[in-house]
């Protein structure tokens, strides 16, 4: 079954009461679905920013696009989802990743553990929402019952794994830690590798009897005449790949209006990715897209 698209927007960069007010406004009168708040140090807190934005606004969902779960203790981490789940009338979706900043644990002094202990520290972060949220005896109660949709961040295989047991939703982001690198760089899939990536997600999942929501995060939107001219300087940006290989990146949308509509509905088929996300910087360029797309 194919599912209709739905598109979020990832604001990042700290404003005003009023600047964030505006900007959120802007989201719902562009068309999009769900305005969702990054969780990286120097960025805007999550929970007070999304409670702001459905305050702002009447039709678009919040959400955490993803929340660092090696920042949150998972009994205070309860109380801050049940209570902003409450306060924004039940319009929350909850985005849990484990983080893959060093730095930024190293800054707040936090803990950093290899992959498979964050990966570990995250399940037992799920397990433990569900049970607090879950039970009737926590206070305070989630707006919505058993609790908020749950949206998990990763492209590894034990994150994948988690994902398919847990998630209502299931986000790629079309990149990997870069090897050789520094902890917290990333390096680009290619549409191949990405395909792969989903293929194993879908062998985990095969035995769900409800399938998850597919997610991609959108990095570069740029309405352009010319595809080729436009992807030329960022090459170097990506040496692993050609120019072919560039062009066909899924988290890159270069072209008109139309043919970025014509490229998120043949990835839709391809990978089945229905719910879009694009970043703050993107948001205005997008805009013209969704109303494109709206219906489909």
């Amino acid at each position: 079954m194919t599912r209709p698209f739905r598109f979020g927007v990832t604001m990042m960069a700290p404003s005003t009461g009023d600047e964030w007010r505006k900007k959120c406004r802007r989201a719902e009168e562009l068309g999009y679905d769900v305005i969702l708040v990054a969780d990286h140090l120097g960025m805007p807190a999550p929970f007070p920013a999304m409670v702001a934005a459905a305050e702002a606004t009447e039709r678009p969902r919040v959400g955490t696009f993803v929340l660092n779960a090696g920042f949150w203790n998972p009994a205070l981490l309860a109380r801050e989802v049940a209570t902003t789940d409450a306060l924004t009338g039940g319009r929350l979706e909850l985005g849990l990743g484990t983080g893959y900043v060093k730095a930024e644990h190293d800054a707040a002094d936090l803990p950093w553990g290899s992959p498979g202990e964050r990966v570990s520290h995250l399940r037992d972060t799920i397990k433990k929402l569900d049970e607090l949220l879950g039970s009737d005896k926590h206070q305070p109660h989630p707006a919505q019952k058993p609790r908020p949709p749950l949206l998990i961040g990763g492209n590894g295989d034990r994150m994948l794994e988690l994902t398919a047991e847990h998630a209502d939703i299931a986000a790629f982001t079309g990149a990997r830690p870069a090897p050789g690198e520094p902890e917290g760089k990333l390096t680009v899939l290619s549409a191949e590798d990405l395909e792969e990536r989903v293929a194993t997600y879908r062998r985990f999942a095969s035995s769900r009897s409800r399938p998850a929501e597919l997610n991609l995060l959108i990095q570069q939107v740029k309405v352009t005449k010319d595809r080729r001219a436009t992807v030329r300087p960022s090459l170097g940006l990506v040496p692993h790949l050609t120019e072919e290989q560039a062009l066909d990146l899924p988290v890159v949308l270069l072209g008109t209006v139309r043919q970025m509509a014509e490229q998120l509905r043949a990835q839709r088929e391809r990978f089945g990715f229905s719910y879009i996300c694009v970043l703050e910087s993107g948001m205005e360029a997008f805009g013209p897209v969704i109303e494109e797309l709206s219906g489909d």
